[in-house]
């Protein structure tokens, strides 16, 4: 499965690299607003981990507002992109998000995931070193595909199930098919509470510019959402 992800990310990479960022309305004018609402303008003195870098958006974006990034990638492609995006101003690195990360302990102040938890099958592992290598009270903000959303394209149709989903996509005139997996609300929380205190949950709602660009597909997202935006602190939690 891991490799299958790989692959698919591979050959997404050139659209993500010279096309996502002008074309999808879903990341420019949907989840990418909202989840920049949740970053300091000013993070200078810090160090942020983007996890799950893609071509890079989110690298440059923190960078512009002063931290010190390093982002990593299933991808070797998206690592590649990114570094053309970025060139020498952040640290790119090809990682596996499931293993244990190559950081120290208490070395981040933040960690930015955009869209990307969602293809991982176990976050436990994930959320532990997360938890590991961010600093104490460091912040987690992460987005992921809504499970209200992933529901309406599921197989077995239980909202209570883990399930591998297969999508399509259309992109740069292709269609790839893109797995990932389907997870239940209260999971998505409760391993985030295992590790974390959730501060904030948002269900983004699109831009103006959405409106304009494309109404019947504003209109479905104001009623269905198809993102869900996590911000979460990184504090020792009591034990019941």
């Amino acid at each position: 499965m891991k490799e299958q992800i790989k692959r698919t990310f591979n050959q997404l990479a050139h659209a993500y690299e010279n096309s996502v960022d002008k074309i999808s309305l879903h990341n420019r004018e949907y989840e990418r607003p909202s989840m920049l609402r949740n970053i300091p303008n000013n993070i200078r003195n810090m160090r942020v981990l983007d996890a799950g870098c893609a071509a890079g958006w989110y690298t440059e974006q923190l960078i512009n507002r002063g931290a010190s990034v390093v982002s990593i990638d299933l991808s070797p492609d998206m690592v590649d992109a990114t570094k053309r995006r970025v060139k020498q101003k952040a640290e790119v690195l090809c990682v596996d998000l499931e293993k244990e990360l190559p950081f120290d302990d208490n070395s981040f102040d933040m960690i930015i995931s955009s869209l990307t938890l969602h293809y991982i099958k176990d976050w436990e592992k994930t959320f532990g070193e997360f938890q590991r290598i961010l600093k104490s009270n460091g912040v987690l903000l992460y987005s992921v595909h809504h499970p209200f959303m992933d529901l309406q394209i599921s197989q077995n149709e239980d909202y209570f199930a883990k399930e591998l989903v297969i999508d399509r996509w259309n992109k740069e005139g292709k269609i790839i098919e893109v797995a990932f997996y389907r997870r239940p609300l209260n999971e998505m929380i409760n391993v985030t509470t295992t590790h974390f205190i959730i501060e904030k949950v948002i269900e983004p709602q699109p831009t103006q510019a959405f409106k304009t660009e494309a109404p019947e597909k504003y209109e479905k997202l104001m009623k269905k959402p198809h993102f869900i935006i996590v911000k979460a602190i990184n504090k020792k939690i009591s034990k019941l």
